[in-house]
């Protein structure tokens, strides 16, 4: 399988946008392609991608659930991978998400790790540690089940167009990668894979009110997901999951 889509939602972020696309040109496995969704940009970005051979889809409605969404609708390849703007995928990275997808028929969708590369000098990997670290195993113990992070996954594509019109798409209010996850829910198999790794920045968790932003965020995401499976109905449907059931002896 090699047939990889990369799709990175986009809005006023030339810059960062053209080291990512820099370093997904250095891949030991190329893409299949790569979509950048224009999400209303009024810089450069989509000059930056088109220079950089990427294919540009637009989505106007502000707010990156509608724009991952429309780039995952937009993707031919039969994994979807996903990256942010600011997203430095290491060289080998897309075939991390190839690697981990064929040895792994049952899983429907991947998630990686990231360490931040604008930290202060010596606090990069303990303070993407601390985040992630919590990020996973808080929404691990909310949902049931491993939850995505968005600037470094991937999903087969037949998942995606399963997921696709149950995503919360039109509420920028909460997360797109959270969501996703919580959709696909117990009966689909998640995978953390720490070799998915991406450099990230750390400009989101900046400041108080950014903090703030994206708790209350997840905790909406998790409310409106809650009300079609309770984190209780979460917890027994993946334990009843055909992997997590015990092996019975055969019998002759």
């Amino acid at each position: 399988m090699s047939d990889v889509s990369v799709v990175i939602p986009v809005r006023n972020d030339a810059r960062r946008l053209e080291r990512c696309l820099q370093a997904l040109a250095r891949q030991t496995v190329a893409p299949l392609e790569v979509v950048v969704v224009d999400n209303a940009s009024s810089d450069d970005s989509v000059a930056v991608a088109l220079a950089h051979g990427a294919r540009v889809v637009t989505e106007p409605s502000v707010g990156i659930p509608a724009a991952a969404a429309t780039g995952y609708d937009a993707a031919t390849g039969s994994v979807i991978a996903r990256l942010d703007a600011d997203s430095l995928p290491s060289r080998a990275w897309v075939e991390q998400v190839v690697r981990a997808l064929d040895r792994r028929p049952g899983t429907v969708a991947v998630s990686g790790v990231g360490v931040f590369h604008d930290a202060p000098r010596g606090l990069g990997h303990l303070l993407s540690v601390a985040y992630l670290g919590s990020y996973y195993a808080l929404g691990l113990l909310a949902a049931g089940h491993h939850v995505l992070w968005g600037s470094s996954m991937a999903i087969r594509r037949d998942a995606w167009q399963q997921a696709s019109a149950a995503v919360h798409r039109d509420d920028r209010e909460l997360h797109d990668d959270m969501d996703l996850a919580l959709v696909l829910g117990p009966a689909a198999r998640i995978d953390l894979v720490p070799s998915m790794t991406v450099g990230v920045s750390m400009r989101s968790l900046r400041g108080a009110v950014q903090r703030r932003r994206r708790m209350t965020r997840a905790l909406r995401t998790l409310r409106v997901n809650w009300q079609d499976i309770p984190p209780w109905q979460r917890w027994a449907d993946t334990f009843t999951r055909p992997d997590r059931r015990p092996l019975r002896k055969a019998t002759t």
